[in-house]
């Protein structure tokens, strides 16, 4: 039952209670000789029994129709400066009426104190950041890169010597519908699959920080490299504009979980990345066109989802993954620009 209803449905009592009182106390003190002369005796040839009553049962249903109408108002009004505050757009307490004035007060309050943490969480973030870097760095990406080469010299290699040897096997089957053919080409796609799981695992072993360069070079760079070594259409949009090394650090690793996980996952044959500043956010984009996934189903149990929530939550962001089966993937994280 929502608020009109129940107005409504207060005010039809209230005007039944209060007209049932002022009865029996007219009756009390002036007694009729007989019930029956209220049936007798008309308003606009209506029995006055029932006139009143239904006059008074009316305007108690006009009263709570329009004092529903008139909160609910209200409570939209209450709703829409609470979503103005999620929005983290700007509020005008001059609009709201007086009922609501200390409300919108409050509501301005509370924006300016979420403000206030974001650019805090940004500044321990920057802090964060560059103490990691100065201390854990080059030990960190010494190791890394001798993984990555010892990988891709030796594992990734092979990989590929084997999805070649296959591909030149499947092309000499004369039958494709023969049950050996069917088998040496399940086997191709598996070892197309393992380097797919490798060019991802050799981009998380890339270096955390971004080595003196800005976010927008890092992630030209990354995608550069990617496109030379899968088969997939990448597009990207990089604007220019100025960020601290916190939030550049946060975005650039979200990214490349992003690009891993569509790596090994998704069976997309494109990739979009797109990196602007609007209204003083900076979005981060990626989408692809592969098989998609449940995002609460999948977001309970991953590490990595979970893992890139909490960055973009440490610099003040926020993150929204939308995916349909067989549509693709869209994920967004939207950073305030302090």
């Amino acid at each position: 039952m929502n608020i009109i209803q129940r107005q409504i449905v207060w005010g039809a009592g209230m005007s039944l209670l209060i007209l049932a009182v002022l009865t029996a106390s007219f009756f009390t003190i002036f007694p009729i000789p007989g019930w029956q002369d209220l049936w007798e005796t008309e308003i606009l040839d209506i029995p006055f029994i029932l006139f009143v009553p239904s006059i008074s049962l009316a305007i108690g249903l006009i009263f709570g129709l329009l004092s529903g109408i008139y909160w609910r108002r209200r409570f939209f009004a209450v709703d829409t400066m609470l979503h103005q505050v999620e929005e983290g757009r700007q509020l005008d307490v001059r609009e709201t009426g007086k009922e609501l004035q200390s409300i919108a007060v409050r509501a301005e309050k509370i924006q300016k104190n979420m403000a206030e943490q974001a650019k805090i969480s940004q500044k321990l973030a920057n802090e964060k950041a560059e103490d990691i870097e100065s201390r854990m760095q080059e030990i960190v990406s010494q190791e890394r890169n001798r993984l990555a080469r010892e990988l891709h010299d030796s594992v990734s290699q092979q990989l590929f010597a084997a999805s070649m040897m296959m591909s030149a096997i499947t092309e000499t089957q004369q039958d494709p519908e023969d049950r050996q053919a069917k088998q040496l080409k399940m086997v191709e796609e598996m070892i197309h699959q393992s380097q797919l799981e490798m060019r991802a695992l050799l981009l998380h072993l890339r270096p955390a920080a971004l080595k003196g360069k800005s976010l927008q070079e890092g992630i030209e760079e990354l995608l550069v490299e990617l496109l030379q070594k899968v088969s997939m259409e990448i597009e990207w949009k990089v604007e220019s504009f100025p960020l601290d090394k916190g939030v550049e650090d946060h975005l650039f690793r979200i990214l490349q979980e992003a690009v891993s996980n569509t790596l090994r996952h998704s069976k997309s044959q494109n990739l979009e990345v797109l990196l602007i500043q609007r209204d003083d956010y900076a979005i981060l984009r990626v989408a692809d066109d592969g098989v998609g996934f449940d995002v609460e189903e999948t977001k309970a149990g991953s590490y990595g989802l979970q893992n890139m929530y909490e960055r973009a939550a440490e610099v003040g962001g926020s993150m929204k993954i939308i995916s349909l089966k067989n549509k693709g993937t869209r994920l967004e994280v939207k950073v305030p620009i302090m």
